[in-house]
């Protein structure tokens, strides 16, 4: 029996969340069943190191400014490949959904991993448009299927939720450098987040908000008691140069270091005390996932599938977004209770060797290639 051939098609594999679940499915779905094949419109990136070992990577052609109408070079190249399943990614979806189906391909597949805000019109009308030649679309949270449902009009019998999955084994709890690499003594709490420095993920608030963990922390040291706090950033972006200038007008530069793209994230996921997601909008967030899954007590936002990771059992946890009191009232819970953040880091482990293990993810869409 010949094996099914599987086109991934993204912008590109540089950091991020869903160039993670692409990478994790490619070395992960049975190659005695499947044929992966990764297209980039724009270039490979950092996970796309290695990745050749366990698939054949195709670089998009160069493409006109009325490609987005007309792809037809896009669609010669999908066709060289010759796969019997295309596999889209949020960014392309109008684009090579259309030149898919130029390409003669039969069996299209699209992933929401997450949504930003009100739409406008002309998304909105284009992402109908593509709806209309994709067979299955997937929603990675049920609040994202929500979103597909009211936006794009999606119909029930074409959505599938499939939640994100990460190694359960590869981010589990263990030693790590991290605080002594900081130069930071046992009793400081280690906040961090992990994720691209870009406006969704609104560190700008979480600054602000860390600014009056700091005071209180200090208050609750000067009167006998309170540990100190320091927060990691991990990850870079656009708004690098906004934030690092934000953090010395709010007097944090001894309380908050900006990592940029950390090589070692089980090292520095096992060496948190808190792990904060502060972000106005989620689909499942793979970071989340692998803090939860590293047994770090983990406080996020009440938005897209961030509730349903943290579960009811954590639910506590939950902070609401774009409001920087609610936010320091979570990270000060956090930090005053050792024993609770440590019960809540446990829990959150078996949560998600529970229901999101990497595994699930891979014979999730398996099913979906086939044709379920």
């Amino acid at each position: 029996m010949s094996r099914l051939r599987i086109l991934h098609c993204i912008q590109n594999l540089n950091y991020g969340g869903m160039e993670r679940v692409l990478s994790d499915l490619v070395h992960g779905v049975d190659h005695e069943r499947f044929d992966p094949h990764v297209l980039t419109l724009q270039y490979l990136g950092r996970y796309g190191e290695g990745l050749d070992r366990v698939a054949t990577l195709h670089e998009g052609p160069r493409q006109g400014p009325w490609s987005l109408l007309w792809p037809r070079a896009l669609a010669r190249r999908i066709a060289e490949i010759g796969p019997d399943v295309v596999h889209l990614h949020s960014g392309v979806w109008f684009k090579a959904a259309r030149a898919s189906r130029q390409a003669g391909v039969p069996w299209i597949v699209y992933t929401e991993h997450g949504r930003v805000g009100p739409e406008r019109w002309l998304p909105r009308m284009l992402d109908r448009a593509a709806g209309r030649v994709t067979d299955r679309v997937v929603a990675v949270s049920d609040a994202t299927a929500e979103q597909l449902r009211r936006g794009p009009g999606v119909e029930a019998d074409r959505l599938r939720v499939i939640r994100n999955g990460i190694d359960t084994e590869r981010f589990q709890p263990g030693p790590s450098r991290l605080r002594e690499e900081l130069g930071l003594d046992a009793d400081t709490v280690l906040f961090g987040s992990v994720g691209r420095l870009e406006p969704v993920k609104a560190h700008a608030t979480l600054l602000r908000a860390f600014r009056i963990v700091v005071d209180r922390l200090r208050a609750q040291a000067d009167s006998g008691g309170g540990p100190d706090a320091h927060l990691v950033l991990a990850g870079d972006g656009s708004l690098r140069a906004e934030l690092e200038a934000l953090r010395s007008s709010l007097g944090l530069d001894d309380h908050v270091t900006f990592l940029g793209w950390w090589d070692d994230p089980e090292g520095l996921l096992r060496g948190l005390d808190v792990f904060v997601l502060s972000s106005l909008s989620e689909g499942t967030s793979i970071s989340l996932l692998e803090a939860m899954s590293s047994g770090c007590c983990a406080v996020a936002t009440r938005v897209g599938g961030n509730p349903d990771v943290l579960g009811p059992e954590l639910s506590h946890r939950l902070v609401e977004s774009e409001d920087v009191a609610s936010i320091a009232e979570g990270l000060a819970a956090a930090a005053l209770d050792r024993e609770a953040r440590g019960a809540d880091g446990a829990r959150g482990r078996v949560r998600v060797q529970d229901s999101f293990d990497v595994s699930g993810m891979v014979e999730a869409y398996a099913r979906l290639y086939e044709g379920a």
